[in-house]
């Protein structure tokens, strides 16, 4: 056994040993009217697995659908109209390209390090997951960036699908949610002669295949359900799910959990995951990749992190915590969120790599006429 394989099996026991509840608090129904006030609780208690949780997902995620949150507004004697809400929430989280002045301004004279979420934010969302392709302009974009700032991508899927999808070496992977990490070895900013693979939930593998097969025998009845192997995660997409079986699908999926309280269950956007209890996120991914690069405790980094999914609030919160870094969401409709800016959609996400590009070449270029 390898030192780095003790350094991560050391961490693995020691986060379970103080692994959090069983299930992620959904996102509540609101208003929207109070942003501050429908800031969910991290985690809830596993006393009752029975209907009343079940009911309480199939609501929760109900209410991250986008139509039946306009629909909910509509019809609810809001004090707000849809607009002002609209208007309000982009009062709090400007777009980052209304603002780019403002967030170079900040930036200026630092090393900016680049996180990007994939699904949503580098590649539109789509019905089936394994068609979920960026664009060769998108990607384009993205190689541009790597090459003036160190990028990662950090996304709930597999770390090998992600790298079919975006196919750049020059990027750092983190997969399952941050679980299954690589960086490359002598790289521009790590001068490591092997590549470090970090795997703080390795002994949860042979549990996650068997999740796997389990959940593609019990969903099978359902038209349209799709079971993924994300190696330490695995996701179970309803997009294409009449919504009149998503109570039954959330059963299945919370009866299998029944047995296995070292799992727990997630949201995110038309999609349940199942994951391991260890204290380990999307924060926790863009904290060690940081480390990994030796700007853990360097003043002068600047992490700019980029999302749309509710997993990506974990970096978010991570970089207000430290007051030292900037979160972007993307999202068309109003969220809770700890962004400071938002964008719209992926295409806005290229529009913004792109600017952050010139602005960092025509620094380049003003410091050498110096």
């Amino acid at each position: 056994m390898t030192n780095q394989n003790v350094v991560v099996q050391a961490i693995t026991v020691a986060a379970v040993a103080n692994s959090p509840p069983l299930f992620t608090y959904p996102p509540p129904r609101t208003s929207g009217s109070s942003a501050a006030a429908a800031i969910p609780k991290k985690y809830l208690s596993p006393v009752d697995l029975g209907g009343g949780w079940t009911n309480g997902w199939l609501e929760a995620i109900k209410a991250s659908s986008p139509t039946h949150a306009k629909s909910a507004l509509l019809s609810a004697p809001a004090v707000e109209s849809e607009q002002d809400e609209q208007s309000t929430w982009i009062m709090r989280h400007p777009s980052a390209l209304s603002k780019f002045e403002q967030i170079t301004s900040a930036t200026k004279g630092k090393q900016i390090v680049m996180f990007l979420d994939y699904d949503g934010t580098l590649s539109p969302i789509v019905d089936d997951p394994d068609s979920a392709f960026m664009s060769d302009t998108m990607r384009a974009a993205v190689k541009k960036v790597a090459r003036l700032f160190p990028t990662a991508i950090v996304s709930g899927r597999c770390r090998s699908r992600v790298y079919e999808f975006v196919r750049l070496t020059e990027l750092y992977y983190a997969g399952s949610h941050g679980m299954d990490i690589k960086v490359p070895k002598g790289t521009r900013y790590t001068k490591k002669k092997k590549a470090v693979l970090f795997q703080p939930a390795s002994e949860f593998l042979p549990l996650m295949n068997e999740i796997h097969k389990a959940l593609l025998e019990t969903t099978r009845s359902i038209p349209g359900a799709k079971v993924e192997n994300n190696k330490f995660c695995v996701s179970v997409h309803f997009r294409c799910v009449d919504e009149t079986c998503w109570g039954v699908l959330v059963e299945q999926v919370v009866s299998l959990l029944k047995s296995h309280p070292e799992l727990r269950l997630t949201q995110g956007r038309k999609v349940l995951e199942i994951r391991p209890t260890i204290k380990w996120d999307k924060g926790k991914a863009l904290e060690f990749l940081l480390k990994s690069l030796g700007f853990a405790d360097n003043k002068n980094v600047v992490p700019i992190y980029i999302g749309d999914d509710h997993t990506d609030e974990d970096a978010f919160k991570v970089l207000r915590d430290r007051g030292q870094g900037i979160g972007i969401l993307v999202s068309e409709y109003p969220k809770d969120t700890n962004a400071s800016y938002s964008l719209k959609e992926p295409y806005e996400v290229m529009e913004f790599l792109l600017h952050l590009v010139e602005w960092k070449r025509h620094s380049l270029k003003a410091r050498s006429e110096e």
